[in-house]
This record gives structure tokens, sequence and C-alpha cells, in this order.
């Protein structure tokens, strides 16, 4: 044990170096390496609404808090956050200074590789909860981070990326398979499964909120019925299909006001909404100051940083 513990502080101190070799002074970069990105904050943040997308999230040093419905999840050097379908959510971070700041890498997940190692037979995922969120937090153990340490080192010899990316993310996905929270991935990339059904809702909601939405139509693309859409949609999200699809035109609105610079009414009409009243009570309740009110606000604390843990802003 106290070798292995041992192994781990050094493995997540090389990391903690890779990152800060590659990131420099940034706070985000897209890497050369497909579905990989790296974080890098300062000081600690305010609770921010984003969206997170199907990604594995390790934090080299530092802690986050991330906030669904009413699960909250803390993930930090001891552990990394799962996330299997686009959700909605609430994060900041609570440990970041100068010193010390916090250093994360992301791998979003390729839904595609994730079905095609589980259905090698030799990979054995353990039995997890049928109903739980889509979300949970794993212990990062001394082969995760052996793999994340190579996976961040490619971007010191670009040459050997189209190679061996690849294998190293099969690998990353496979250690987090085998663990317990690898059940609830599994559920989701299985076909037939009602965990993956739901995701199917999910996913309908992600690519077309700015859609009308019956939620009678989105059982019948599910294969369900409208209470047990219901019922596992609140599961898997923490929320129901219509809240879910309200949080992520809030967001859209508010990336539309303060990337591209557009008005209140504009936006709300450009997401979905058919009354600009309502978008101004749902705005000001759900962010807690009103559209234009908000977005001077953000503009005042500096520039808009994409936060691509999520589609929002962090």
């Amino acid at each position: 044990m106290m070798k292995q513990d041992s192994q781990v502080r050094e493995l997540r101190a090389e990391l903690v170096r890779r990152i800060t070799l590659s990131i420099g002074e940034a706070e985000k970069q897209i890497t050369a390496v497909p579905r990989l990105s790296l974080f890098r904050r300062t000081r600690p943040t305010a609770p921010t609404p984003a969206t997170y997308e199907p990604s594995v999230i390790v934090m080299a040093q530092g802690r986050k808090r991330v906030v669904l419905g009413p699960n909250t999840f803390i993930y930090d050097e001891s552990k990394y956050l799962i996330t299997a379908v686009d959700l909605p959510i609430v994060s900041c971070y609570v440990e970041a200074s100068e010193a010390e700041p916090s250093l994360a890498l992301m791998l979003k997940l390729d839904p595609g590789l994730v079905r095609e190692l589980l259905s090698r037979d030799e990979i054995r995922v353990a039995a997890g909860a049928a109903e739980s969120p889509a979300m949970t937090t794993g212990v990062v153990t001394a082969e995760l981070l052996d793999a994340c340490c190579r996976l961040v080192g490619l971007l010191g010899t670009p040459e050997d990326i189209p190679f061996l990316s690849g294998l190293i993310e099969r690998e990353l996905i496979y250690r987090v398979l085998r663990g317990p929270e690898g059940a609830r991935l599994r559920a989701i990339a299985t076909l037939g499964d009602q965990s993956h059904r739901t995701a199917r809702a999910v996913a309908w909601i992600r690519e077309n909120y700015a859609r009308p939405m019956k939620v009678e139509d989105l059982a019948d693309l599910a294969g369900m019925g409208v209470s047990t859409l219901h019922h596992h949609f609140r599961a898997m999200t923490a929320m129901s299909p219509l809240q879910y699809q309200k949080q992520l035109r809030l967001q859209q609105a508010r990336t539309l006001m303060l990337v591209e610079g557009r008005d209140a009414v504009s936006a709300a009409f450009a997401v979905g909404y058919e009354s600009a009243s309502q978008f101004n009570r749902e705005y000001s309740r759900f962010f807690g100051q009103p559209p234009m009110r908000s977005i001077r606000t953000l503009r005042a604390a500096g520039p808009p940083v994409p936060d691509k843990m999520g589609a929002g802003i962090s």
C-alpha cells in the first residue's frame, strides 16, 4: 500500500509538470491530441452554469465542485469525474492559487470507442445501480495517472500522436470501465438498455433544444411510455426533460449575448423562446440577474473563457 501511495504521488507530480509545461500561462488549451484539453485556474471561481459533455476529467492539482440537481460532486487529486451524457450543471473551482494553480485534463469520450471496448469478451465491467446519475466520481489510481502522463507527454513529441494517442486513449477508457463507475458508462453505451434509450432522448434535446418539444414524441423516440421516460430521465440527469431543455436554452442564450453580442430579445428567439418576457423571467430566476445586467457583470469580471468541460462559460 505504501509503495502504491508513493507511486501515485510521483505520477501526480509528473502529470502536474507535464500539464504546466504544455499549457504555460493559458487557462485552456485544446491540444493536438484528439479530444484532449487542458485547463488551468489560479483562483477559486463563483458557481457558474455550464454543460458538461461526455468526458473523463482528471485533476492533477486543485479541487472543483459540480452540482447536478440535488447531487454534489467534488473531484480533486484523488478523484476523477466521469460524465456519460451532456448534463447542465453548476460548477466552481474551490482550490486554486497562483502558487498552486488548479490543473486538469479532460478527455472527451468517443461513444464508438466505448462500445468497441465493451464488445470485447475479455473486458469485464462491474455491475452497478440501474438508476443513478450519468455523472459520478472514481478513485484516481496509479494506472490511470500513468496513462494520463503518457497522453499529455505526447504533446512533446507530436510526431507520435497519430499512432500512439489512440492506443493510450483506449487504455485510459479501459481503466475507467474496469472501475466501479464504469457500470454507468456501460449501461448508457449498451444498445437496447433502458439507460441507452434514455440517453437517446437526452441527445435529441441537446441537438434540438431550440425546437418545440412534446414529451410524448420524446418518449416514442426512446421507445418508452411517458411516465417511464420521466422516471429514467430524472434518474440520469436529475431533472425532467422540460427542465433540461430550459437550462440548455438559457445557457446558450447567455453564450450568444456574451460571446456574439446579441441583445436579450434576439438571443431569446434564437434559442426557441416565443416570449421575451418569459425569457427574462426564467433567465433572472436561473442566473440571479436580468439578462443584460448579468452580461455586464460577466464582462466586468474579465474576458469570457469558454469552458469545454462544458458548453457554457466558466
